[in-house]
């Protein structure tokens, strides 16, 4: 397994195996590995014949200067995670490597309604952030195929428009999110917490599967209230948003269509840190 830090040593190495035919697969993360983000790592080696996982703390992203800085980073734990699953090269990037003063501006790319809702309303600036980091990483490592989890709905859903827009010659790939046992989505964010507040935490998951087993007895805007309840119902947690939408434009449901895929997103404060999931609860 090769460490990088350099786009020049980065782009030599990859060059050569381009040259050989080689397929790229891409894992784009910010470091503080889990499991979900090895089930993406496992995807990308079945399918291509080089794997790449970035590791950089962006900051164009962080609209909240305190959430940049209290971001859990792991290093030497993210190193031993990739190199026990066979990763070929991690690139690890220093900021001033990724931006200059006058690149660091961020290119605002017109997204439309599916960032203006939800993490666009709540985290301002944050998708261009991330249009900004992931576009210019597409440059970098050219890859075939890039590997997201569905936990990032959202922001999936952006870097698709963002491919299309741009024509990016790049397959992104969608991958399940995956759970702790308790149900609770695997997050970084989750190293933040408490044992009892990963505990708390899980009524987030368990309100989302409640949600999926009894969509069809209430109308959207009953469900979504009911939900808010559930979670809220202990103390222990603060809901920031819970929203039930329509997957392809991510707007609001207002009853259901038997045509559209429907999605159940949720916005959760536990011991100050926050959480977010999502669940698929009809599809056409």
């Amino acid at each position: 397994m090769l460490i990088l830090n350099k786009i020049s040593e980065l782009s030599v190495y990859l060059e050569k195996h381009r040259s050989l035919k080689r397929k790229i697969g891409f894992v784009p993360t910010m470091g503080a590995l889990h499991e979900g983000h090895i089930s993406l790592v496992n995807k990308a080696k079945k399918e291509n014949d080089i794997v790449v996982v970035s590791i950089f703390v962006n900051p164009t992203q962080f609209n909240n200067p305190e959430d940049l800085k209290n971001y859990p980073r792991t290093p030497k734990e993210d190193e031993k995670m990739l190199g026990e699953n066979n990763v070929d090269i991690i690139f690890s990037p220093l900021v001033e490597e990724i931006y200059n003063p006058e690149t660091i501006k961020k290119n605002v790319l017109e997204l439309g309604q599916i960032a203006d809702v939800m993490e666009g309303v709540h985290r301002p600036g944050h998708f261009d952030g991330v249009v900004q980091i992931v576009s210019k990483l597409f440059e970098i490592v050219k890859p075939q195929k890039a590997y997201f989890g569905e936990k990032d709905f959202q922001q999936l859903a952006v870097i698709r428009l963002m491919v299309n827009k741009i024509r990016f010659p790049v397959e992104i790939i969608a991958c399940p999110t995956v759970r702790e046992k308790s149900g609770l989505a695997m997050s970084s964010r989750n190293l933040k917490l408490s044992k009892n507040g990963l505990q708390d935490a899980a009524e987030i998951s368990k309100t989302l599967f409640y949600v999926k087993e009894n969509w069809k007895k209430f109308s959207p805007a009953d469900l979504k209230e009911r939900a808010i309840e559930m979670i809220e119902s202990s103390g222990k947690l603060k809901v920031e948003y819970v929203e039930i939408s329509e997957e392809e434009s991510l707007q609001p449901a207002k009853e259901w269509n038997p045509k559209k895929h429907i999605r159940c997103f949720a916005a959760v404060y536990c011991e100050e840190i926050r959480l977010i999931d999502n669940i698929q609860l009809s599809s056409s």
